[in-house]
């Protein structure tokens, strides 16, 4: 029952994957579209399955409800670095995806996303026995995440911007 969410997982990914695979016909955007699928697919099972990474080690967590951390900020531990850089990707990938998006919209994206992330682990956790932490400073970190993510998503079309207008004067 513990990974009933982890078979759900697995099995969207296979099916999008297959549908990229089949559908998606230029190259360059299919590898884009698998890589994205790849970690969006890690994403899914490190945060709503009892398989836990610390940065180091993969371990399975053991059965439980979890906790609930809404007012004990702790942003100076490993645990915050991680969560940032976790989302990093995602945020770059919204940006993508929604490029006319402000940053100030992208910040309430994030504190939006990172909140659903926390309140997805919370039911998981009483439900599957997941025995994931919702946390507070998991949600400021996530939203931290994103918005740098988005804000290398501008940085990175600047930088193609100004290339593709030097070669073009060429």
């Amino acid at each position: 029952m513990r990974y009933i969410p982890l078979l759900i997982i697995l099995t969207l990914a296979i099916c999008l994957g297959l549908i990229i695979l089949n559908l998606v016909k230029d190259f360059e955007k299919k590898r884009f579209n698998l890589v994205s699928l790849v970690y969006l697919t890690f994403l899914a099972i490190i945060l709503f399955t009892p398989i836990s990474f610390d940065g180091s080690s993969v371990y399975v967590m053991p059965a439980g409800i979890g906790q609930v951390n809404l007012h004990k900020l702790d942003i100076l531990e490993l645990g915050f670095a991680e969560n940032i850089i976790l989302t990093v990707p995602l945020g770059f990938l919204i940006k993508y995806y929604l490029p006319k998006i402000s940053i100030i919209s992208m910040a309430l994206v994030g504190f939006f996303t990172g909140g659903l992330i926390e309140t997805t682990q919370f039911f998981l956790s009483h439900i599957f026995l997941i025995n994931r932490t919702s946390d507070i400073n998991d949600v400021i970190a996530n939203a931290l995440g994103i918005v740098v993510g988005s804000i290398l998503m501008i940085a990175y079309e600047k930088i193609i911007e100004k290339t593709s207008s030097k070669q073009s004067h060429v």
